[in-house]
C-alpha cells in the first residue's frame, strides 16, 4: 500500500482539532493556533523545561520550569526546521515558547460529584491537570499516586470526609487495592461516549496499519481510510532495545484503563496508573494505548507499545473489536480487529 497524502482538512477531520501537536506529513501549518481550546493550559512533562524567546531552541532562553507546573497555553507556532518530526511549539502565557513534545495540553474542569456509583463500578477520567489520590478519603491521608489529566480509572464507590467533601474510591487493577481521589476532579464517563463507532461496518472490513518508519497509524473500512494519527513506537534505551514487532495481529484484549508498571523507574522502568484506552495485540503485552507522559508523537518513545494521544487511543478503542461492555473493566476474546505493523 502506497503512502497516503494528507491535506489539512483531512487531518482535522480524522484526528480532531484538539490534538495539538499531532501534525501529519504534508499538512498546511499556517493556522494551527485557531484550534486552541478555551482556557487551555499546559503541564510540564520533563524534570526541567527551558522556555525560549522565539519558537526555536536556537533563540534566547528566557525562563525555565519544572515537572507538573501548569501554565496558560495561549498560542501555537511552527518552527522552520522542515526535517524535524515535530515542529510545533506552544506559547506559554507571557513566559516564552516551549517545545510541544514536553508539554501536555490540559484543562481545569471541576465536576459535580455523583453521590452513588453503580454496583459494578463506572469508568471515569481526570479533568484537571493532576490530582493526588490518597489511601483514605481525606486530604491529610498519605498520597498513593498522582493521577493525571486524561487518565482513566475504575470508580468502585463514593465516600465523604468529615467536611462533607466527596471522594471516589478507585480500584487499582495491578495491586488489587483501592485509593481515593476528590470526586470534583474526575468525570464519570457517560455511556454514549463509549458506544462503538461504525458498528454496522463488517468486522472483516475494519483494519489498522502501523507504519513504524513514519510513526503513523491509519484505520480503514473496506480500504477507505477513516482515521489517521501520529504515534510513538519502541525505542532503544541505554540498557537495551524495546522494538515494536512487525507482523499481523488482532486487538483481542481491551481495557479502558490499566495500571502499567515494570522495572526500576531509575533505569527506564515505569509505574503509570490509569493508562487509558488499552488495546492489546499480543500476549507479551504489546498494545495501543493513550499516553500522558509525553506529547512527542512522530518519533519512537515506548517500551514496544504504540503510544497514542488519549483522544486517538479512545477513537481506536471505540472503533475496534471486541466491544467492551459499558459496565465491564475489560473484554478478552478469541477475535479482534486486524492490525498490520510494517516498517
Amino acid at each position: 500500500m502506497s503512502p497516503v497524502k494528507f491535506s489539512r482538512r483531512d487531518f482535522l477531520k480524522l484526528s480532531g482539532a484538539a490534538l495539538l501537536g499531532l501534525l501529519l506529513p504534508d499538512v498546511d501549518l499556517s493556522r494551527v493556533s485557531a484550534y486552541i481550546l478555551p482556557n487551555q493550559q499546559g503541564r510540564i512533562l520533563t524534570d526541567t523545561l527551558a522556555l525560549f524567546k522565539e519558537p526555536t531552541d536556537q533563540s534566547e532562553k528566557v525562563s525555565s520550569f519544572w515537572k507538573d507546573v501548569v501554565l496558560p497555553l495561549n498560542g501555537v507556532e511552527v518552527d522552520d526546521d522542515g526535517d524535524s518530526h515535530n515542529r510545533v511549539w506552544y506559547r506559554m502565557g507571557d513566559y516564552g515558547f516551549a517545545y510541544s513534545g514536553d508539554v501536555q495540553p490540559v484543562r481545569t474542569e471541576l465536576q459535580p460529584p455523583q453521590e452513588t456509583v453503580p454496583a459494578r463500578g463506572a469508568l471515569a477520567d481526570v479533568t484537571v491537570p493532576y490530582t493526588d489520590a490518597r489511601e483514605e478519603p481525606k486530604e491529610d491521608s498519605r498520597v498513593a499516586f498522582r493521577l493525571y489529566y486524561d487518565t482513566t480509572h475504575w470508580v468502585a464507590g463514593a465516600a465523604s470526609d468529615e467536611t462533607g467533601q466527596a471522594w471516589y474510591r478507585i480500584f487499582d487493577d495491578r495491586f488489587n487495592t483501592h485509593y481515593y481521589a476528590q470526586a470534583k476532579h474526575l468525570r464519570i464517563i457517560p455511556k454514549e461516549e463509549l458506544l462503538p463507532l461504525s458498528p454496522d461496518a463488517p468486522a472483516y472490513q475494519k483494519t489498522i496499519e502501523v507504519r513504524l518508519s513514519q510513526q503513523l497509524v491509519t484505520a480503514y473500512e473496506g480500504g477507505r481510510m477513516v482515521f489517521a494519527t501520529r504515534a510513538s513506537g519502541g525505542v532503544r534505551f541505554r540498557r537495551g532495545g524495546y522494538a515494536t514487532p512487525f507482523g499481523k495481529f488482532k486487538t483481542f484484549y481491551k481495557r479502558p484503563t490499566r495500571h502499567m508498571a515494570a522495572g526500576d523507574i531509575a533505569s527506564n522502568g515505569y509505574d503509570l496508573p490509569g493508562v487509558p484506552w488499552v488495546l492489546y495485540i499480543n500476549k507479551s503485552g504489546i498494545s495501543f494505548h493513550g499516553t500522558f507522559w509525553h506529547n512527542d508523537f512522530g518519533t519512537p518513545h515506548s517500551h514496544g507499545c504504540i503510544n497514542l494521544s488519549p483522544q486517538a487511543a479512545r477513537w481506536l478503542y471505540r472503533w475496534t473489536l471486541p466491544t467492551v461492555p459499558f459496565d465491564a473493566p475489560l473484554a478478552y476474546k478469541d477475535y479482534g480487529t486486524s492490525v498490520t505493523i510494517i516498517d
